[in-house]
């Protein structure tokens, strides 16, 4: 019989029963060492070049047009073809389905010029200057002060003033204020710069909406004229509109008046537009009581038949 000097005592050697644990057969260590994810391959870049002439048409057309013009166009010359070219463009305005958007590209079609190798496609700069149903009046309002404007100042000039009665639709509530003696105001509008290519004026499927509102102070009258002309490419005049109307009286709770005009069968040869006006006021005062005129404007819209 073994002494009981000879047996292990409880516990004892439990240090060392448990260092050789995860090598038995009755249990495991779980490791908690974290192994780095190895990086994923790097994928090669989409070669737009390598896509089918159909689909990069397609892509590029999504473009913006100011991106397309300056940077598209110099990446290579076949990019640089499909700029140039007709197709890209006429895809562009394709998606807009509005009765306006269809009756422009059945009018773009008509009036385009043929192909030439090397003379961009005029639907570039025409796509990104957008000049059809927008304001060609730079500085209508006065936000800018005179200038734009070619002045000849009358009695104490030309002011720039905060309208003293809303001007609904005017992208500034200020205007221009004339004085005691006529002051006269003009801006030539180029509408090649602004896009418009003389196959489409000439087609006979746009107008030209020219418009001004024009007021008084409460206290003193004023006489305001209107005259527009439309010009061929040597300062000619085609075609005019002037209006005249009846001058403001005093007391007139600072009334406006709007003068507008549809040049509807525009001939051939049209390539600026000269928009000038005038006033002064009724009562010969020193300082700026003449008529107060703004949000003036010259807008090339699509004609619809």
């Amino acid at each position: 019989m073994a002494s009981k000097s000879s047996r292990p005592r409880k516990g004892a050697g439990r240090g060392a029963d448990s260092s050789k644990r995860g090598t038995g057969t009755t249990g495991t260590w779980t490791s908690r060492t974290r192994h780095p994810t190895p990086e994923p391959e790097p994928q090669e870049a989409l070669e737009l070049s390598g896509l089918p002439p159909e689909l990069l048409l397609l892509v590029l057309s999504y473009v913006p047009p100011r991106t397309l013009l300056k940077r598209c166009r110099r990446v290579c010359r076949a990019w640089r073809a499909m700029v140039d070219g007709q197709a890209l463009w006429l895809l562009l305005l394709a998606r807009d389905r509005s009765a306006t958007g269809r009756a422009l590209v059945t009018l773009t079609r008509r009036c385009l010029p043929r192909a030439h190798e090397e003379v961009p496609c005029p639907l570039g700069r025409f796509c990104a200057r957008q000049p059809l149903g927008r304001n060609l009046i730079r500085n209508p309002c006065g936000q800018e002060g005179l200038q734009k404007w070619v002045v000849k100042h009358g009695g104490d000039g030309w002011a720039v003033e905060n309208n003293r009665r809303p001007v609904p639709g005017a992208p500034a509530q200020t205007c221009f204020v004339t004085s005691f003696r006529w002051c006269r105001k003009k801006q030539v509008v180029d509408l090649q710069e602004n896009g418009l290519w003389p196959g489409l004026l000439d087609s006979g499927g746009v107008e030209i909406v020219v418009s001004d509102w024009w007021g008084a102070c409460h206290d003193c009258g004023c006489k305001y004229r209107l005259l527009v002309k439309l010009l061929d490419a040597h300062h000619n005049v085609i075609d005019k509109f002037s209006a005249t109307p009846e001058p403001i009286e005093r007391w007139n709770n600072d009334t406006y008046h709007q003068v507008t005009h549809v040049f509807s069968n525009i001939r051939r040869g049209v390539r600026f537009v000269s928009f000038e006006h005038r006033g002064q006021d009724t009562q010969f005062w020193a300082g700026h009581y003449g008529a107060r005129v703004t949000n003036s404007s010259v807008i090339v819209r699509v004609r619809q038949s």
